[in-house]
């Protein structure tokens, strides 16, 4: 192979990289680029031919191309919208942009000929870098990247080599016309040298990439693309999250499997195990046909310097469960939460609450939203539900934000066996109090009915006047709409307040991505129950187990690959699409924890050492005979002047003697004892000292506080009984740290 064709080889892969580029990302239908890569092939046998335009030729016919790119213009700005027109001016760019390659290809080309393909070429990436959101975009990305280097530095030998004379140039490949690169070539160090390019290339890319992975990572993006934001197609069908929901509306989204959003969970052990649901809105009228929102009332909420939006408060930290939520592109402003929200954080431009905890902020039909819940998931014991005999109150609360008879109404138009079978169940199931009678009730229509079993379906086949009673005592099947309401209404009839919920199950969890994918397939409803002894709305759900629908990436070869895409969209969406200051700061943090959680596990380490070395210094032959041996003066001074020796000739005994220094200096046991002094000094900031005739356990007692006792009983393993703290304890001792310095 000659230089000049190993140098259009590369050129012309960097020219297909950036319309692949363009392709990928959507700026380009499949028809246009196949025939491009016509065009590729047919220029690259019409090379070095009578057949090739002239530069004069060439020209005109790109300003004959003018009017076309015109016309195209014209005929894609009749798209409705700006956001179409938008795109409209994208497509347009992009047929503009190939037609000027392909003539330039078809041309007899100079070095600007080549540089004007380049800046072509990389154009069409940009255009392509502002119309994906996928991590596709990536690949093609470092693919073009790695062409353009190869190429750029073969043009610039190539000049270089054309440019100067042979007995300076000797160096450069491209000197050489005649060059070739086959088998049997007698000329191997030329030919390792064009070899060495793609490497060169490769090197590039990799220092490139090494300086730009820190630039990438401190400088935060405001959120998804331009284009991407104008002219994304939303998510479509997701009728279930309005403040009127009519029966049979949310089964209708169980029949798609098409993605919602990515969950990722953190939290108190066994969070996971609990199957979260995913709060959307909650109704509390219903007339029969339609559950409502009877009050309009929709509170914003402030959020301070760091975009938190502060809901509540809990009793205890360690009961709050971090959701973050990655959402796709729907039709509903719902901010979708596990139940009892503490606080909300994320780049929203708002948050409004409503009268039923449901929250909101502005639609994002064209683009992702990310943002983390914190919830208090932790519901109240049952044995304190059942001893619940309060009155309901008769003002609003915290938990209860209007009045209580609003959650106690059924229709007008009402089938009175509804209430009739209420209290049979309840009859028949002997519940005495409000948490047994809701539980009845849970399992009469979830399991085993009164005259037969109630069946999940899809299909919306009750109907009439009054949907509920039909599905009651006729057709005895349905989705979750209705075993829901069935719930609620025979609850009311007892006098419980109640009211539904409509949102997610909490999806498939991914364990590739540490996330739960949540599907259109997952759209759940649920029942809330009101108890005034705790102030608390209880979560029970009616719909039979074996009917709740979920969706599913599959199973097999295909599911498994793609919940690893999905884990790689993941990421791309985190790190990359929606990483803000927010996600440096949460980096920052997991970064510093990490540290934090090392140097303690690094000091309990050094302190086992220290306190195992004594008992070497101190053995003797009275441990048998093996150990007497072993630790003989004849035996170790030989190995150790031996090891010395080797270590000299190696010369690594002065790196490594500072390090046994600190080791049996008592450097360790400094490190030790470092959390407990973070305590005491936090401690004696508020002004509880500890006194010199204390001893630790009596000043942990006279605190009276857990964490100080934790922290201490730590101390006392560590320090006196030789034992060391695992990862675990380590982050333990960290987490109880914070708290007590974070109440200083």
């Amino acid at each position: 192979m000659q230089f000049d064709t190993y140098f259009r080889a590369c050129s012309y892969a960097m020219i297909g990289g950036g319309v692949l580029a363009l392709a990928l990302a959507g700026g380009l239908g499949p028809a246009l680029a196949l025939v491009f890569a016509g065009v590729l092939v047919v220029s690259w046998r019409l090379e070095a031919t009578r057949w090739q335009l002239s530069q004069r030729a060439a020209m005109f016919v790109v300003l004959a191309a003018l009017p076309v790119f015109y016309v195209d213009w014209k005929l894609h700005a009749v798209s409705p919208g700006l956001a179409g027109r938008m795109l409209a001016g994208v497509a347009a760019l992009a047929h503009f942009t190939l037609l000027l390659s392909s003539i330039k290809l078809f041309q007899v080309k100079a070095d600007r000929d080549w540089l004007f393909l380049y800046l072509i070429s990389f154009f069409q990436v940009l255009l392509a870098a502002g119309l994906s959101l996928s991590p596709v975009f990536l690949a093609s990305l470092g693919l073009y990247v790695f062409c353009a280097l190869l190429a750029v530095v073969c043009f610039e030998l190539r000049r270089a080599g054309r440019g100067a004379p042979p007995s300076e140039s000797r160096l450069l490949v491209a000197n050489d016309p005649k060059f070739l690169w086959r088998k049997g070539d007698r000329r191997p160090r030329k030919a390792r040298a064009l070899a060495r390019l793609p490497a060169a290339a490769l090197c590039l890319f990799a220092l490139i990439a090494a300086l730009a992975l820190p630039v990438f990572f401190l400088a935060p993006r405001a959120g998804d693309s331009a284009w991407a934001m104008a002219g994304g197609a939303a998510s479509t069908g997701y009728v279930g999250f309005s403040d009127r929901v009519t029966l049979g509306e949310l089964g209708r989204l169980n029949e798609s499997n098409q993605l919602v959003m990515r969950v990722r969970v953190e939290g108190p052990p066994g969070a996971r195990r609990q199957s979260p649901r995913w709060r959307g809105v909650a109704l509390d009228y219903f007339d029969g046909r339609r559950w409502y929102q009877s009050s309009n009332e929709r509170r914003p909420v402030p959020a301070d310097e760091n975009n938190l939006f502060a809901l509540g408060t809990t009793e205890d930290l360690r009961r709050l469960t971090t959701q973050t939520f990655f959402v796709e592109p729907i039709d509903t402003p719902v901010l979708f939460a596990a139940p009892r929200a503490v606080a909300v954080q994320g780049a929203l431009a708002f948050l409004r609450r409503d009268a039923e905890d449901g929250l909101a902020s502005r639609p994002h039909t064209q683009e992702r939203v990310t943002y983390t819940v914190y919830s208090d998931t932790v519901e109240p014991e049952p044995a304190r539900l059942r001893a619940d005999r309060r009155p309901y109150p008769q003002a609003p609360t915290s938990n209860l934000r209007g009045h209580v008879g609003k959650y106690l109404l059924w229709p007008d138009t009402f089938d009175a066996r509804v209430a009739e079978l209420a209290q049979r169940v309840v009859k028949e199931s002997g519940a005495r109090n409000r948490y047994d009678t809701a539980r009845a009730i849970e399992a009469h229509l979830g399991a085993n009915a009164y005259g037969g079993a109630y069946a999940y379906s899809l299909q919306m086949r009750a109907s009439g006047s009054d949907p509920l009673a039909d599905f009651l005592f006729n057709v005895r099947t349905g989705h979750c709409e209705y075993f829901s309401t069935a719930m609620a209404v025979m609850l009311r009839t007892l006098g419980i307040p109640t009211r539904v919920v409509n949102g997610f199950q909490s999806g498939e969890y991914n364990a590739a991505a540490d996330a739960y994918v949540v599907r259109q397939a997952d759209a759940h409803s649920w029942v809330e129950v009101y108890f005034p002894e705790t102030d608390a709305w209880v979560t029970f759900d009616p719909t039979p187990v074996a009917g709740r629908p979920a969706g599913t990436s599959g199973d097999g070869l295909g599911g498994q690959l793609q919940r690893y895409a999905d884990a790689l969209e993941l990421f791309w969406i985190q790190y990359v699409v929606t990483y803000d200051r927010q996600g440096q700061q949460t980096l920052a943090r997991t970064m510093r924890d990490g540290l934090r959680s090392y140097r303690v596990a690094l000091a309990s380490y050094l302190a086992r050492l220290r306190m195992q070395l004594p008992g070497w210094e101190g053995a003797s032959p009275e441990g048998g005979p093996l150990l007497g041996l072993v630790t003989s003066p004849l035996v170790v001074a030989p190995l150790a002047l031996g090891l010395a020796g080797l270590l000299v000739w190696r010369g690594k005994l002065f790196r490594l003697w500072p390090a046994r220094r600190a080791r049996r200096g008592g450097v360790a046991a400094a490190a030790v004892v470092e959390f407990y002094g973070r305590m005491t000094k936090a401690l004696a900031a508020k002004g509880l000292a500890r006194r010199e005739h204390e001893t630790p356990l009596e000043f942990a007692q006279a605190v009276g506080t857990p964490e100080v006792l934790a922290i201490t009983d730590a101390y006392h393993r560590v320090r006196y009984g030789g034992r060391g703290l695992t990862a675990a304890e380590s982050s333990s001792v960290e987490e109880w740290l914070r708290r007590i310095e974070g109440e200083s």
